[in-house]
């Protein structure tokens, strides 16, 4: 077999800028606009947004990895008054630069501070900064249950003890596992120097990342894996939360409204769309495990064991101009097909395309669509030359000839990520071309 063609016009092959809700982007189903929030929201408002959603576009919201609701397949026309109505609602939208904190934020117990004062502050002073990037994001993590720490961050701020004060420990760049750490500050020190690598960055043009500040610093060497946001959770004032999402972070609209309308039902007065693409739902335990029975009935994602959780999937075509597979498809398949492959140690990655949207990290694994089939790479980002190529049809039929050598070969206490890794992609391919693992 031979590697597909990756050449693409430049545009093409580019992540390209945040949607937002007053500059929406064309997409293969009309125009998207991003609504982001800073705080919690009742389920009524979601309703509303729904609603909203159904009145001026196609009635589909994406819940993106970093927790955006994103409105779908409006148009010129439609955006405009979507963007009036969702204003008139008076919901607490983020304006400006993304300075995220954990969903858990002041409810977690296990958490060594709450880093909402400080985001805070960051993002009051950053007003004035012009000349940023896009997709420039600001991460302060009080380090607890929760963590954001596999989002990519240009400067990440976390919480650790020094003694018997509390500091943050600041990073440029990536994921917290390969962040560079630029040192460890209090409060007042680590705000300015948050401030002053902005201004730093918006001088170097609105291309320039928190990496471009990095060379020479150290790695950091003792992050945490993130843990996953779907199933039950005990924080603190006796409060719980129950993680659900839709399957591959997109809902049609009058099923979220159903699960909304459940809510209210229940007594259940707030929620956020949070990380990994999922709807944090907060109120007394009964509630929330009674939340997750409806929720699962109707077909959501509703505990860290589902193995549609542990797959990234980009919306695919013909949603997205760029895509050449129905990825939602493929994903579900996969799910159904090779749930024991999807252990929770990697994220599957099904990308339209070799942009990556969905999971912009390397991945154990990805299938990526391309012109004349899809490319599986392994370790690599979905831009990377791929170990084997097939045709469509035989994508299901090659994901469960690795599925089925992984669970052939893996050691005792191996889980599926380290078992790929050490079969490499030499072992992988000669399963996928020989039809048999």
């Amino acid at each position: 077999m031979t590697a597909p063609s990756l050449e693409r016009k430049a545009l093409d092959m580019r992540r390209g800028a945040c949607p937002a809700l007053s500059a929406p982007m064309m997409t293969g189903d009309g125009l998207l606009a991003r609504i982001a929030l800073i705080d919690a929201i009742s389920p009524g408002q979601l309703a509303e947004l729904c609603r909203l959603a159904q009145r001026h576009g196609n009635g589909i919201l994406d819940i993106s990895a970093r927790g955006n609701l994103q409105a779908r397949g409006l148009t010129e026309i439609s955006a405009p008054m979507l963007d009036t109505e969702v204003r008139a609602l008076n919901l607490p939208l983020r304006e400006g630069l993304a300075v995220e904190v954990p969903p858990f934020a002041g409810l977690d117990e296990t958490e060594i501070v709450d880093p909402r004062p400080v985001a805070e502050a960051i993002r009051q002073a950053a007003r004035g900064i012009e000349g940023l990037a896009p997709k420039m994001c600001l991460v302060v993590d009080g380090h607890g249950r929760l963590r954001l720490s596999h989002l990519l961050a240009d400067i990440r701020l976390v919480a650790v003890r020094s003694g018997e004060n509390i500091c943050w420990k600041l990073m440029l760049g990536g994921p917290e596992t390969t962040g560079k750490i630029c040192g460890v500050f209090d409060d007042a020190d680590a705000i300015a120097t948050a401030i002053s690598l902005l201004q730093k960055l918006a001088a170097m043009g609105n291309k320039a990342r928190g990496s471009d500040l990095a060379n020479g610093l150290p790695v950091n060497a003792d992050a945490q894996p993130s843990i996953s946001p779907f199933g039950l959770f005990a924080l603190s004032n006796g409060f719980h939360a129950i993680g659900l999402g839709p399957a591959f972070g997109q809902a049609k609209a009058e099923n979220l409204i159903a699960l909304c309308y459940e809510a209210e039902r229940l007594g259940i007065k707030s929620l956020k769309p949070a990380l990994d693409h999922s709807l944090l739902f907060f109120g007394t335990h009964e509630a929330c495990k009674a939340l997750a029975t409806f929720a699962g009935r109707a077909g959501f994602i509703t505990s860290s064991a589902d193995p549609r959780g542990h797959i990234a999937a980009c919306p695919g075509s013909p949603a997205c101009t760029s895509a050449t597979i129905a990825t939602h498809a493929i994903a579900s398949e996969a799910a159904a097909e090779c749930a024991d492959l999807l252990d929770g140690s990697f994220k599957l990655h099904v990308t339209g395309c070799p942009k990556g949207c969905a999971h912009p990290e390397p991945s154990a694994l990805t299938l990526c669509g391309t012109a004349d089939g899809i490319s599986l790479i392994g370790r690599g980002k979905a831009a990377k030359p791929p170990f084997a190529s097939i045709s469509f049809a035989n994508t299901s039929a090659s994901l469960r000839r690795i599925a089925d050598l992984v669970r052939i070969e893996r050691r005792e206490g191996e889980n599926s990520a380290a078992c790929l890794a050490r079969l490499g992609t030499d072992r992988l391919a000669a399963a996928v071309t020989s039809g048999r693992p």
